[in-house]
């Protein structure tokens, strides 16, 4: 699955999630993509629910973004450096983020990282919009 499709694809998955509990507070939508909440009420959602296993080490995980604001990708590549296609890149250079090389292709891996899943971080750029939230992401 290219990056593009994953990106629709759960966009989608977000949005009828958000639609269907239009009657929450924003501060009781976030508290509801807590991951203990998720994996029950919306197995579907992420294939680790099912495993129970969370995708970072952290006590409370929240999935509401599930992907990072500062990630970015483009499925025909973002550049050419030393003959290696770079598919994404961490638009901050996060301390926690590294790279993942396969053949000649170069993706970001942000596993060390878990800013998008603190729930202070949703709050700063929370919007009910998945797709505003990660408008730059696609480039």
């Amino acid at each position: 699955m290219s990056y593009r499709e994953w990106f629709d694809k759960h966009g989608k998955k977000h949005r009828e999630i958000v639609d269907r509990l239009s009657h929450l507070s924003d501060e009781e939508l976030i508290e509801y993509f807590r991951f203990d909440n998720m994996k029950k009420s919306e197995p579907e959602f992420c294939p680790l629910y099912a495993r129970d296993k969370k995708c970072h080490d952290m006590e409370i995980l929240n999935c509401y973004l599930c992907a990072c604001p500062y990630f970015r990708f483009n499925d025909n590549g973002l550049e050419i450096v030393d003959g290696k296609s770079i598919k994404s890149i961490c638009s901050i250079d996060a301390k926690d983020s590294s790279t993942i090389e396969h053949k000649s292709i170069v993706h970001l891996d942000c596993s060390d990282c878990i800013l998008p899943h603190t729930e202070g971080y949703i709050k700063k750029v929370f919007s009910r919009d998945w797709f505003e939230i990660m408008s730059e992401v696609n480039r």
